[in-house]
């Protein structure tokens, strides 16, 4: 079994969970989540804690019940808390601004880019340099912001480019004459 499975999911009070046969569906003060089910992993919930047991003793359902146990998780923490992303432009003229739910970037390149927010996920921009991605749903805050890293990825001999606030990128030395 998988050792991931084996902690149960606590569900705060500010949380409602409503477990049917094919989904589970967790809401809360920041939105509502939804996750498919099949039928490999059993949930079991006890008062203010769901469990998870592989349903067959194959190995798919064994890999599926921590994956299932860490989805839910992060569903959990996702409706209560939020999650969040911090990007950093770093280059002469690289500049970000937030205009509602439209992100608008300026790397270098001969044009702007606009970036337009999916529902869920909120942009703000404390200062030009810095822009911060918050959402309920931790899937698609990292999508978003992989996507925004994607248009001018760090490169290696002077690091400009977008990159996350924790991301550490190598410089090369640059080639001798």
């Amino acid at each position: 079994m998988s050792r991931v499975a084996k902690n149960p999911v606590v569900i705060p009070a500010k949380v409602d969970v409503v477990l049917t046969a094919n989904s589970i569906d967790v809401s809360g003060p920041l939105g509502k989540l939804s996750q498919a089910l099949t039928g490999v992993v059993n949930l079991n919930r006890d008062g203010e804690t769901i469990t998870f047991v592989a349903a067959n003793d194959d190995a798919h359902s064994r890999a599926m019940s921590g994956t299932l146990r860490s989805l839910v998780a992060n569903m959990v923490h996702g409706v209560s808390v939020g999650f969040t992303r911090k990007l950093t432009l770093v280059g002469v003229g690289y500049k970000a601004q937030a205009q509602g739910q439209m992100l608008n970037l300026e790397l270098g390149y001969s044009h702007p880019i606009s970036h337009q927010m999916p529902d869920g996920v909120t942009v703000k921009t404390a200062t030009p340099t810095e822009v911060e991605l918050t959402g309920a749903d931790k899937q698609v805050v990292g999508q978003v912001a992989a996507q925004i890293r994607a248009y001018r990825e760090p490169e290696p001999y002077k690091g400009k480019g977008v990159r996350y606030s924790d991301e550490v990128v190598q410089i090369k030395e640059s080639k001798k004459k």
